[in-house]
């Protein structure tokens, strides 16, 4: 299983480096799902299901769409446009589509060989996991704060417009060369 681990550890390394180092905001999305789904797998092999199950739905589900949709608003434009349909192509998903498929063969591979024990049903507060999220994982969990800061900062930037202002007095001089 050590193995597992430092696989998905690289690919969350990776997907985020590719996130952070991407000019488009879509592959950056892209890969900040990939580095989320990473994590998740990370957290499934250190014994947390029910966290990885949370990461995947709460992260990389729900917030994830609420980002595209930013996305989506912000490229109204023309070239909006022009770059949507760059999105089909296939170049655009191939490192993505690798990182999932490397952790997709994981996830198969851990469930094929793993040795089951018996669940033993107990039913967990949302005081326990709370406190579980926030003593145990607390480093872990305040990375996957920081990304979503990161994507709303970018997204934030990505989206401003340039400043205009409404009387000819108040305009900059321009340099006649």
């Amino acid at each position: 299983m050590n193995i597992l681990f430092y696989i998905a550890g690289l690919c969350s390394i990776i997907a985020t480096a590719k996130m952070i180092a991407c000019k488009n905001a879509v592959h950056a999305l892209l890969y900040l799902i990939a580095s989320l789904l990473s994590v998740s797998v990370i957290f499934f092999i250190l014994g947390a299901p029910f966290i990885a199950a949370l990461e995947v739905v709460i992260y990389a589900g729900a917030i994830m769409v609420l980002f595209v949709f930013v996305i989506m608003m912000l490229n109204v434009s023309s070239e909006g446009i022009k770059e949507e349909r760059l999105l089909l192509k296939a170049k655009t998903w191939i490192g993505p589509s690798i990182i999932s498929t490397i952790l997709f063969l994981e996830m198969i591979y851990m469930l094929l060989h793993q040795s089951f024990h018996p669940m033993v049903v107990k039913q967990l507060a949302p005081l326990a996991v709370g406190e579980l999220m926030f003593t145990k994982y607390t480093v872990v969990v305040e990375l996957a704060i920081f990304l979503l800061t990161a994507g709303i900062i970018g997204a934030y930037h990505l989206g401003e417009k340039e400043k205009t202002t409404l009387h000819r007095y108040l305009k900059k001089e321009e340099l006649i060369v």
